[in-house]
């Protein structure tokens, strides 16, 4: 194993803002229906889950075959959002992980409910491809909170999950590092309530994206 640290991160909500992508896609797929969409807040609620997990927590009451249909409606939504603009990254996102990148006792990672073919044009429209060692998508793996994106990574990166924290928006994400047996963290301008993030129990809660740099050192301090 290596003695490096392994620091992976949630992608939409922590790294980017996607909401605008996300309910006009969800809108889209539930019109498509001819079906009320949601409210904002149940849809953001789902995110960081697989799609097909995202729709049936989303929707339990409609049969399997018309959830399939608006997952598949979803995609073609989504795709065209994302043709039309880039979800733009958080403030101060690109100068973290850019000071991240650079030391030499840290490995970055992505663990998403994103394909990897979303996954890989966000990368590569804010110049980011090659940041990231380890890349887990939600085709690869089973939704979180499920540990298997956060386990590949580590096994990946030949990090021991007492090295590695994962930082994600939602409590889907304390789940699966907890799981995983890696530290979290959790950030507060994402998808779920500081509340619910406060419930999971994270190592660490954070604020603001400045402050991320000094939670990963204090933190590795503490272990």
């Amino acid at each position: 194993m290596s003695d490096a640290k392994l620091v992976v991160f949630d992608v939409d909500g922590t790294l980017c803002d996607s909401q605008h992508h996300i309910v006009a896609a969800m809108e889209h797929a539930f019109a498509a229906e001819g079906l009320s969409c949601p409210d904002r807040d149940a849809v953001l609620s789902i995110v960081g889950l697989s799609l097909p997990v995202a729709m049936a927590r989303l929707v339990p009451g409609l049969p399997s075959s018309v959830q399939e249909r608006l997952v598949a409606s979803y995609k073609t939504g989504y795709a065209g959002e994302r043709a039309a603009r880039l979800a733009p990254l958080y403030g101060g996102i690109p100068e973290l992980i850019g000071a991240l990148s650079e030391r030499s006792d840290v490995i970055l990672g992505v663990a998403t409910g994103k394909s990897r073919r979303g996954l890989d044009q966000l990368l590569h429209g804010h110049g980011l491809e090659g940041v990231f060692s380890t890349r887990q998508v939600a085709d690869d793996h089973p939704s979180k909170p499920h540990p298997a994106m956060l386990l590949a990574a580590m096994a990946e990166a030949g990090v021991a999950p007492g090295r590695t924290v994962m930082i994600g928006d939602t409590t889907f994400d304390m789940l699966m590092g907890q799981a995983a047996g890696a530290a979290t963290l959790a950030v507060t301008w994402g998808y779920h309530a500081e509340a619910a993030l406060a419930a999971a129990r994270p190592d660490g809660i954070i604020r603001s994206v400045d402050a991320v740099a000094a939670a990963l050192d204090d933190l590795w301090e503490r272990t």
